[in-house]
């Protein structure tokens, strides 16, 4: 981020505001209607000016700006048509640790005021950090048509009813999952149709319910795939979900854009499997959320790609039922079928695989167990999860049961992802490419690889800027 966004109280606080134009009028009126004490300081003052100065809502000196002007001032801003007054007002107020606005220069600016979808209480705020104001302002407009106008209201009555239901529901996932029905339920509809006595009786009513059901004291647990990485690849409701969670228990290779999305609020804990990294046992991981259901939490597992695919996602699920649990499960595009689209590679084609077979390179302790005769026939591709570690292994094994050493390969590490890189090669290079790739990373073995030259699309533009790269092994 470059700007740390936050919601300042600027009540009865003395702001400043240089110039007296059009420009400085609109931020004056946003002060103002924030409650701010403005001072203006501008040799003319515009009729609104004028009419604010009448009104006793602004205080005004007829000066010109000096340094002291911005002595015990909270913030202040810049919003003449001389660049000069405008630098003297970022430098004084630099000097004095005072945040400033220099209206259209981001350079002088320790503050930038953002585009605002007012439904008081509830303020939306939109910033672009300054690059492109009119782009922040047209996902302003979108938001005005989505957000409805009684939200405002909404939030006034519930803020009213707080204290209330504290006082009746002592738990605070009992009183987030109150807010969350009412917000959600007939509450909302009354105060849309302006019924807003009813609407407070409404709150009655769901306040006694959740007192007398005890539907809070079991968790439930939701088994969710989060996909190869790119977060535009979660489904609405695996988002939905992320959003209600309590707890979430990820992997690894959940990555950090859809970490991002996760409740700011909800327990993290890592549960992931990395060479080189703490590792928690399968075991653990069980009893963790078994535990945490227990307490009456909403629980994510939140697995990388799907969670039935190579993800233990099935044993996870047997301890939850044989315990009692509730779960839910939402898919993920694996990373089989999200690292190949992105790398421009189709899992089948009419010309050259007519099946598709995906195996794990985690082999067990008690060894190889793969049918490698059948993984080696022709006209098929194969792909390989896991499979870097064992990569001299699987390289031997399909050569030994026919597989042509000249086959196709490629490598694909990060999948989906903005580093996103892929290795091609052949089937008899496989050991030493592998030495040049990183986890996590994705095997795939067959004719098809070699339609990537024409299908690839993902970075294209990136390349030449060496956000993505395609490296063939010479």
């Amino acid at each position: 981020m470059d700007y740390l966004p936050i919601f300042a109280d600027i009540k009865r606080r003395p702001c400043l505001v240089v110039g007296g134009g059009d420009v400085a009028w609109r931020k004056t009126r946003m002060l103002l209607k924030a409650g701010a004490d403005v001072r203006v300081i501008a040799r003319e003052l515009n009729d609104d000016f004028q009419q604010a100065l009448q009104a006793c809502d602004i205080t005004h000196q007829a000066q010109e700006f000096v340094p002291s002007d911005l002595d015990g001032i909270f913030l202040a801003i810049a919003a003449t048509d001389r660049k000069a007054v405008n630098a003297l007002v970022y430098q004084s107020a630099n000097q004095r640790q005072v945040m400033v606005n220099v209206v259209d220069d981001t350079q002088r600016c320790s503050f930038i005021v953002p585009s605002i979808v007012d439904r008081s209480p509830i303020i939306v705020a939109i910033s672009s950090s300054g690059k492109a104001p009119v782009l922040a302002r047209l996902v302003r407009e979108k938001l005005e048509a989505l957000l409805p106008r009684h939200l405002g209201r909404m939030a006034e009555i519930a803020g009213r009813f707080r204290d209330r239901l504290a006082q009746t529901v002592s738990s605070v996932s009992q009183r987030r999952y109150f807010w969350e029905q009412a917000f959600n339920g007939r509450f909302a509809e009354l105060v849309a149709a302006g019924q807003e006595k009813q609407a407070e009786q409404e709150l009655a009513s769901l306040s006694v319910q959740s007192q007398q059901q005890q539907v809070f004291s079991q968790g439930q647990v939701a088994l969710i795939g989060a996909g190869p990485g790119d977060a535009g690849l979660l489904t609405l409701r695996a988002l939905q979900l992320m959003q209600q969670a309590d707890v979430v228990l990820y992997d690894y290779l959940v990555s950090d854009d859809v970490m991002d999305l996760v409740r700011r609020d909800a327990e993290l804990v890592c549960v992931g499997k990395k060479a080189g990294f703490h590792s928690v046992p399968q075991e653990e991981t069980n009893q963790l959320i078994v535990h945490y259901a227990k307490q009456g939490k909403r629980v994510v597992r939140l697995k990388g790609g799907d969670p039935f695919v190579f993800g233990r996602g099935g044993e996870e699920l047997e301890v939850l039922f044989d315990a009692g649990i509730q779960f839910q499960v939402v898919p993920g595009i694996t990373a089989a079928a999200g690292a190949t689209a992105y790398a421009g590679i189709p899992l089948t084609h009419r010309d050259y695989a007519q099946t598709a077979m995906f195996i794990t390179g985690h082999l067990k302790p008690d060894g190889d167990q793969l049918d490698w005769s059948t993984l080696a026939r022709g006209k098929q591709t194969l792909v390989i999860y896991m499979g870097l570690m064992k990569s001299s292994h699987i390289q031997q094994q399909l050569l030994t049961h026919g597989r042509a050493a000249d086959t196709p390969i490629a490598i694909i590490e990060r999948g989906t992802q903005k580093s996103q890189k892929v290795l091609k090669g052949q089937l008899g290079e496989l050991a030493t490419l592998a030495q040049h790739a990183a986890s996590p990373s994705l095997i795939v073995v067959g004719e098809v690889v070699n339609l990537s030259e024409k299908l690839h699309w993902f970075g294209k533009q990136e390349q030449q800027l060496q956000q993505s790269a395609v490296v063939k092994l010479a």
